[in-house]
């Protein structure tokens, strides 16, 4: 019997925001293909009032709503099958919580995310989710960025999409996930294409060259450059190891 695929499981208060871009390109082939599945669960079902009311007014005062723990404790408990107290769930799956306030998403994140079972997406509205319920449920809080959407739908879909190309299956050449930007943490290097003279603009003679080595050592080089201009924070990660191994050698 083969392995289940890849989940993704959304819990949101617009579930018709999803497949949205995931049914198409890549991602939409793969869910087409079975290569990975998709839940989008409505938060508001899950409410008991008849107004079917998932939000209330913050405590200390303030403008903006918050989402109820009660609504979204039920909706966990009822996705993830807990009963009990404990709030438990399987080690192989993940519980995210799209937030400003989360710990950046990296691609080594990605990449551990790709390699669980299911990934749960607790999508918040407003002012986001009463604190208590993701304390209780031990979220993980993750941002895609250090700015502000309307609510997580989008950055959820940022999430799925960028675990989705990292399954089985899903790149046709394995070789294209080694090369790209923040694998090795640097920047990808720049590509060019036809025709090899644009609007009095050449390719890089070393390209065209078919030295592989000096390509490679050139891909090398530009990937260096652009990390250490356009992210000093990423070309400083990437150096600490070696100035810690030499500190230790001395």
């Amino acid at each position: 019997m083969s392995a289940p695929a890849w989940t993704a499981r959304v819990l949101t208060l617009f579930p018709e925001m999803f497949p949205g871009p995931l049914g198409h390109s890549l991602a939409g082939k793969a869910l087409a293909a079975g290569l990975w599945s998709l839940e989008a669960v409505d938060i508001r079902y899950f409410a008991t009032d008849r107004h079917r009311s998932v939000d209330d007014a913050a405590f200390g005062g303030g403008p903006g709503l918050v989402m109820r723990p009660d609504v979204i404790d039920a909706a966990l408990s009822a996705v993830m099958g807990v009963t009990g107290p404990e709030r438990e769930r399987p080690a192989d799956e993940a519980l995210i919580y799209l937030s400003p306030r989360g710990r950046p998403l990296t691609q080594a994140r990605v990449r551990e995310l790709a390699a669980a079972r299911r990934v749960t997406l607790l999508c918040g509205r407003y002012e986001g989710v009463d604190q208590r319920v993701l304390d209780a449920w031990s979220v993980e809080e993750i941002s895609v960025g250090d700015y502000v959407l309307s609510g997580g739908e989008p950055a959820a879909i940022v999430l799925i999409d960028a675990c989705v190309r990292l399954l089985p299956g899903v790149m046709g050449d394995a070789e294209t996930l080694a090369e790209e930007s923040f694998e090795g943490g640097l920047l990808e290097y720049p590509h060019y294409t036809r025709p090899q003279e644009w609007r009095g603009r050449k390719v890089p003679e070393v390209l065209a060259s078919g030295h592989h080595e000096n390509i490679r050592a050139w891909r090398r080089a530009q990937s260096e450059a652009a990390t250490r201009e356009r992210r000093p924070d990423l070309w400083a990660r990437r150096q600490a190891p070696s100035a810690v191994k030499e500190g230790k050698s001395r």
